[in-house]
């Protein structure tokens, strides 16, 4: 039997479950069924449950932190902002959003022709959907699709990191507390390798994955060949722009938080910073001054300390990861600016515990570099230097990946040049990151980085599939204008049609138009 670690300390956590992926689409089976009640309720009803739960989080927030925090080694502070707060705001938003994010909404008529029909947009749920969520968020993330997926309601198959498994049943618990019907979410504990494709051939109606970029493609080409739809986040490289105008210490603390939080693991966090050349040495000698007072988790520090500021990477295969790529940046030119812990690159990086890794700044980077290339996912900043806005954008755009950015100014009309040039699916002012946690806010990206989005009204979309119900007002008469049989008047009258909506000398053909529209009412043989 494997066991679940807590990779800052080493200590084992439990024991790590593994399920075939045989007993999937028994799940999907039992998620269906309840499924099939569970769309009949009313969201008034629905959003009981969602109240519920924002109290049970609430009142468990200490626990569930302290849970987050041993299994993926990020501080209880990190573990309490970034992932139970923005859960128990979740929760609440949800379930009082749903009627009218989910309300049948009539259509505006498109044309005079189309004066007896009344059409309207009605969104219904999909069944029973898959998701498969990441280590760096192991609560939030799936928390937020799972509400929006039960609100809408539908059954969920979820599918939590493996490191991370006493979290999912940590989320059951507190649905099924709240009144949710336990056969609704079905939880899974299949390996990653094998998740994927077992669940887009379980029954599921659609796939929600969070992962890596190479994974999500090759999930996205599986589920093609069956035509299963799929939503992806995928990551991101993500840019910090700050301006000559900036607030120097806001953007110096911004960058920290964003860029250097849950150790860098987030996918929506700062890796790359343009600062403009006037202020360049001054937020350089600000930062790095920061930085390095920086505190980590030492050996023998107590589980349930808020003292330190950094925790540690989740995996091993991860640290692996951030250290290839700073040595690719080094060993191409890039220079070392500054590090959390004294002397880093000798034997400083073996004083931390577990995964535990320094926060890094690189100066002298390009885009030969695995740092600036690719996403790091990790506590690492690249800082360069920019004379003119419009290089700054050219270098935030210059990837293949575009999930978030950030313009740091006082000014409103420089921040919205930057607004309208960056390739990203949320660009934040005098901020970055945060915009996960505003449930109001939909979240996915640009290019590679998604595929469909979260969050917000739209969050409820990519739950629901949209019917389109037209009803006939004058359904006593015997047929449509144009219907059989046809006829050189017919057609003359169709032609006015066309000709009155937009073409030269309009009123000469009413006349025909009229006569096609009594037609209607005709009872011909």
């Amino acid at each position: 039997m494997a066991h679940i670690y807590n990779p800052a300390t080493g200590e084992v956590v439990c024991e790590q479950k593994r399920d075939d992926p045989s007993s999937l689409p028994g799940l999907v089976r039992r998620a269906a069924d309840a499924q099939e009640r569970w769309k009949m309720v009313p969201i008034s009803r629905r959003r009981k449950v969602l109240d519920s739960l924002s109290r049970i989080l609430s009142e468990d927030a200490e626990e569930l932190a302290a849970m987050i925090s041993r299994l993926t080694g990020k501080t209880e502070v990190d573990a309490l902002v970034t992932e139970v707060l923005p859960s128990v705001i979740s929760a609440s938003y949800y379930g009082r959003s749903a009627a009218a994010a989910l309300a049948p909404r009539p259509l505006k008529g498109s044309s005079i022709l189309f004066f007896n029909k009344r059409s309207r947009l009605f969104r219904e749920p999909l069944g029973v959907v898959g998701i498969i969520s990441p280590w760096n968020y192991p609560f939030s993330i799936p928390f937020q699709e799972v509400a929006t997926a039960l609100m809408a309601g539908n059954g969920v198959v979820l599918k939590v990191a493996s490191q991370c498994q006493p979290l999912g049943e940590m989320m059951k618990r507190y649905f099924t507390e709240a009144g949710l019907d336990p056969d609704l979410l079905q939880l899974t504990h299949v390996p990653g390798s094998r998740a994927g494709s077992g669940l887009i051939h379980s029954g599921i109606r659609k796939l929600f994955f969070t992962g890596s970029v190479d994974v999500g493609k090759k999930l996205a080409q599986e589920a093609g060949s069956i035509l299963l739809p799929v939503s992806l986040e995928l990551g991101g490289n993500d840019a910090m722009i700050v301006c000559s105008d900036a607030n120097i210490h806001r953007a110096v603390n911004g960058a920290m938080w964003a860029g250097l939080s849950n150790c860098g693991q987030s996918c929506g966090g700062v890796e790359r910073i343009y600062v403009h050349t006037d202020i360049y040495e001054e937020f350089r000698e600000l930062l790095s001054r920061k930085i390095s007072r920086l505190r980590h988790r030492t050996a023998g520090t107590e589980n349930g300390s808020t003292d330190w500021d950094m925790g540690s990477l989740t995996t091993e295969s991860q640290r692996k990861s951030v250290a290839v790529h700073i040595d690719d940046a080094v060993s191409k030119g890039a220079r070392f600016v500054t590090s959390s812990l004294e002397g880093y690159g000798t034997e400083g990086f073996h004083a931390l515990p577990g995964f535990g890794h320094p926060a890094v700044v690189l100066e002298d980077v390009d885009m030969s570099m695995k740092v600036q290339l690719d996403e790091t996912f990790g506590p690492v900043l690249t800082l360069t230097a920019f004379s003119r806005d419009s290089e700054a954008v050219e270098h935030a755009n210059n990837s293949y990946l575009g999930l978030t950015a950030s313009v740091w100014t006082r000014s409103k009309s420089r921040s919205m040049y930057f607004i309208r040039e960056l390739e990203a699916g949320a660009v934040t002012v005098n901020d970055h990151l945060m915009s996960h946690g505003m449930p109001e806010t939909p979240w996915g990206g640009y290019k590679q980085s998604a595929l469909g989005r979260s969050h917000s009204f739209l969050g409820f979309e990519e739950m629901t599939q949209p019917k389109v119900v037209v009803r006939d007002m004058l359904d006593f008469a015997p047929r449509q204008m144009w219907w059989y049989p046809y006829s050189a008047n017919l057609y003359n009258g169709l032609l006015g049609a066309i000709r009155v909506i937009k073409g030269p000398r309009r009123l000469r053909f009413l006349v025909p138009l009229f006569k096609t529209f009594l037609r209607m009412f005709r009872k011909e043989d």
